[in-house]
């Protein structure tokens, strides 16, 4: 999400003089020229209730065309601003910020939301619930996330096989917080043991660490999850943890690996808004296999990027990361793979959400 909001902003300074209100830290990922105002995250009234302070003074003072809500956690702030100045309010919408499982939320948040002048979401199945909660069609658009489309190193795959002892082993990638709804606890006890009896050598490397502060974190630890699963079920060999990487390991894991596996649930409540880590993957030339939950199917080309599997289907899932493994990653796959990514390259992004303002026009 933050990732996201910082290349919309990045997107509009081309076109517009910007100014962002955002939390404390955010300056570092602004243009120069960009005005800000930071408040501390938390407690969170406290960040909602300064935020909305300086936007309000910031719109006074400014007078701007668009307010920009890149949450619908800040949509009531954006709506307050535009309206005071004259200006319309968009929101950009990830999922969760639709679904939150909140009396106050749902009552208060979305009457905002649907009373903005624009609403961007992130996939398909985000535009279908928030029209389930009343976006009106007619000013909701699709505006995918994009990636970057890095330079490819096979020098710097090889130095992370040989600097983490991997070897010739095949890997299986997972990158993201450890959450339930990343589904890893479920894969290695229900999907891993099939791989491995087929493959032996197979190891599942995890990239990312404890989600503490996820909106619908449970208690305990995920990671001790993951390895009571590989435990009871035979296969601690074929784990392994390597915590938070930089993006210049994790370029290098995703040029490694030979597959990127990514078993998300559907949970109720708890939506993957996008798959962005899919995204990311084809723009490393790495095929994923991932079950078609949520915004998922946005992120993945079915026989182009990799493999979508009924949600959760493990035995079906178990079969299409063995037979991926059996085959070469060949060139082919990695051209179309980076083919798709750069369809959706924060370029293309930029000159949509450019497109969709001007459009929208009064």
């Amino acid at each position: 999400m933050e990732k996201v909001n910082q290349h919309l902003l990045e997107a509009l300074q081309p076109a517009w003089r910007t100014a962002l209100c955002g939390p404390a830290g955010s300056a570092q990922y602004a243009a120069a020229q960009t005005e800000m105002k930071q408040s501390r995250v938390k407690p969170l009234p406290v960040f909602l209730l300064a935020t909305a302070w300086h936007a309000t003074c910031l719109a006074w003072r400014r007078k701007p065309e668009w307010v920009i809500a890149g949450s619908g956690l800040t949509a009531p702030i954006a709506w307050l601003a535009a309206r005071c100045t004259g200006g319309r309010a968009v929101v950009y919408l990830h999922g969760l910020d639709i679904i939150a499982p909140s009396r106050a939320y749902q009552w208060l948040w979305l009457f905002f939301i649907r009373r903005c002048d624009l609403a961007l979401v992130n996939s398909a199945n985000t535009a279908t619930l928030a029209q389930s909660r009343g976006v009106p069609p007619a000013n909701m658009h699709v505006l995918h996330p994009g990636t970057d489309l890095p330079a490819l190193d096979a020098e710097a795959a090889r130095d992370f096989r040989q600097r983490n002892s991997f070897g010739q082993r095949p890997l299986l990638l997972s990158v993201g917080r450890l959450t339930q709804r990343k589904g890893l606890a479920e894969f290695v006890e229900k999907s891993l043991p099939g791989i491995a009896s087929r493959h032996p050598d197979v190891l599942l490397v995890v990239i990312g660490d404890e989600a503490s502060d996820a909106l619908h974190a449970r208690p305990g630890s995920e990671r001790e999850r993951i390895l009571a699963a590989a435990r009871i079920h035979g296969v601690e060999r074929n784990l392994r943890f390597l915590g938070r990487c930089d993006d210049e390991t994790l370029g290098a894991a995703y040029q490694a690996a030979n597959l990127h596996v990514f078993p998300v649930l559907d949970l109720p409540g708890d939506v993957e808004g996008f798959g962005m880590v899919a995204l990311e993957s084809a723009a490393h030339g790495l095929q994923t296999v991932a079950f078609a939950v949520g915004g998922v199917p946005d992120a993945v080309m079915d026989g182009q990027t990799g493999i979508l599997i009924g949600p959760g289907n493990y035995v079906a899932l178990a079969d299409a990361v063995t037979r991926q493994l059996a085959q070469a990653r060949e060139s082919g796959n990695v051209a179309a793979c980076r083919e798709f990514a750069a369809g959706k390259a924060w370029p293309v992004f930029g000159e949509r959400l450019r497109s969709l303002l001007d459009s929208h026009r009064v």
